[in-house]
C-alpha cells in the first residue's frame, strides 16, 4: 500500500516532467524518481517492524505494566485483619505487617491461633471476606 503510493507519487512527478517537454525537466522527473526508490525500499522495511513493535507494545507489554502496578498498589495497601491467600494456597488474617514480612494467622489448635510468617510478595490477593465472619464456616 505504501509502496503503491510512493510509486503513485514518483510516476506523478515522471509524468508531470515528460509533459513540460523539456529534456531538463524528463531527467529531473526520473532523477527525483531514482532518489524515492532507496526511501520507499527503506519504509518498506522499517514500517512493518514499527507496526510490529506497537502491537507488541499494546498487546504485551502496556497490560503487563497494568497488572504489576495494581499488584504493587494491591501489596502496598493490606493492612492488619486483612484476610488474604497466599501464592502458595493458604488462607489467613493479617495480625503484624513489619517492612516485608507479615504474620498470619492461619487457624486454631487448641484455642490458640497458630501463627506464621511470609514474605510480602507471597500475598495473592485479599478476600472479600471481612474479619467479623472469619469464625463462621465459609462456603
Amino acid at each position: 500500500m505504501i509502496n503503491e503510493f510512493l510509486f503513485g507519487i514518483s510516476s506523478a512527478l515522471a509524468e508531470e516532467a515528460a509533459a513540460a517537454g523539456t529534456a531538463a525537466g524528463a531527467a529531473q522527473g526520473a532523477e527525483q524518481m531514482a532518489e524515492m526508490s532507496p526511501v520507499a525500499a527503506i519504509l518498506q522495511m522499517a514500517l512493518p517492524l514499527v507496526a510490529m513493535g506497537a502491537i507488541f507494545y499494546f498487546m504485551l507489554i502496556r497490560p503487563q505494566r497494568k497488572k504489576d502496578k495494581q499488584v504493587k498498589e494491591m501489596l502496598n495497601n493490606l493492612k492488619h485483619g486483612d484476610r488474604i491467600t497466599t501464592i502458595g494456597g493458604i488462607y489467613g488474617t493479617i495480625t503484624a505487617i513489619k517492612d516485608d514480612t507479615i504474620t498470619l494467622a492461619v487457624g486454631q489448635k487448641g484455642g490458640a491461633p497458630m501463627e506464621m510468617t511470609i514474605a510480602r510478595w507471597a500475598v495473592r490477593q485479599v478476600e472479600e471476606v471481612s474479619v467479623e465472619n472469619e469464625g463462621e464456616i465459609l462456603a
